[in-house]
């Protein structure tokens, strides 16, 4: 059935109006289908440590999260932690190392600073190039066609319809946030994620 908005009553959940290129930090959650554990598990061992491992298909969420970085210029990673069913990464984004640093005009005459010539916010159905919708959709779409290819489901769902996604404004967000994501396997049976 194609989509109709006024019987689907789909609504984007993202600022109104925010653009989501700018300049900044991002912290986003993205959970799986169901809550589905199917990246990885997480136990205690006897000695009380924490075990964690990576099946097949979190072998290739890691490893498209971490292409998202090599493919734009404009995007750098920060920290991230790849859950049984769910991924926490900061996405910074920094304009200035693609749109000025180190490039040069035609003639070789030094930094020329290249600005976006709008303001790139996103309308529903409209993808916008390099914006976090754009990057979280384009990941979980190139993941999601891997592992159906894998598993044979061409047209199974891996991830939910959605993400989380949180501006992070201050150092101090930035700090709570980053040690939330470097503990999260810690606390993983008190997560509300947890299944």
């Amino acid at each position: 059935m194609p989509y109709n908005s006024q019987t689907h009553h789909r609504q984007s959940i993202r600022l109104k109006n925010y653009d989501y290129s700018q300049d900044g930090m991002y912290f986003i959650t993205i959970c799986t289908q169901d809550k589905k554990c199917i990246f990885g598990n997480i136990s205690d061992s006897e000695k009380g440590e924490m075990t964690y491992r990576l099946f097949r298909f979190g072998e290739i969420a890691k490893n498209e999260w971490f292409k998202t970085a090599e493919i734009r210029d404009n995007i750098k990673l920060d920290a991230f932690i790849l859950m049984p069913n769910h991924l926490h990464g900061i996405i910074v984004i920094d304009n200035d190392y693609q749109y000025g640093k180190n490039t040069r005009d035609d003639n070789g005459r030094g930094t020329v600073l290249r600005a976006p010539t709008a303001v790139a916010v996103e309308q529903f159905g409209k993808p916008t190039p390099n914006t976090i919708p754009t990057i979280i959709r384009s990941y979980k779409a190139t993941v999601t066609k891997q592992i159906n290819i894998l598993r044979n489901t061409p047209s199974e769902s891996v991830w939910q319809r959605n993400y989380y996604e949180h501006i992070i404004r201050d150092e101090k967000a930035y700090n709570n946030i980053r040690e939330y994501i470097e503990c999260n396997p810690y606390n993983w049976e008190g997560d509300e994620l947890f299944v």
